[in-house]
């Protein structure tokens, strides 16, 4: 096994981290909200914040140092235009994932106080979900062509 195997490996690594728990995420999350049982919303939103931070978080690190290890190692450059693109929709990505994860902390803590005090779900929880809904749009579908650039290196 070549060192460029190995680093290779853990980036499509990362990648499939990131995709799988993000789309673990969004069905967990989404199911858990159909239900509008505000103690299932916030033991689901516990475990999520928890998933995002130890899984997607950590492959989120490891990209862009994996990453410019196989561009070192591959004699790969930034003039190529679909890593710059990549690069471009993995800012995008990041801008839309973080304040996600504020918005998953803030609907588990609302749903818990509503849970606790035997309460319906505030209007303020629903307005989060439509925007972690939203935002997850851009967000996921960033990585999801950032996968198809990273296999396909499109010569554009």
């Amino acid at each position: 096994m070549t060192l460029y195997f190995l680093i290779k490996y853990l980036h499509v690594l990362g990648a499939t981290v990131i995709l799988g728990t993000g789309t673990g995420i969004a069905f967990f999350m989404l199911m858990a909200h159909r239900s509008r049982d505000p103690a299932f919303i916030a033991r689901t939103a516990a475990v999520v914040v928890i998933a995002d931070m130890l899984f997607t978080l950590t492959a989120v690190l490891l990209q862009p140092v994996t990453g410019w290890l196989l561009m070192l190692l591959s004699a790969t450059g930034l003039s190529e235009r679909w890593l710059v693109t990549s690069l471009g929709l993995y800012a995008v990505a990041g801008l839309f994932w973080v304040p996600v994860v504020f918005m998953q902390i803030e609907m588990r803590d609302l749903a818990r106080t509503a849970n606790a005090r035997r309460e319906p779900l505030p209007q303020r929880y629903s307005a989060l979900f439509r925007r972690w809904f939203l935002f997850g749009i851009p967000g996921f579908g960033s990585v999801m062509i950032i996968l198809w650039l990273m296999i396909a290196k499109p010569q554009f």
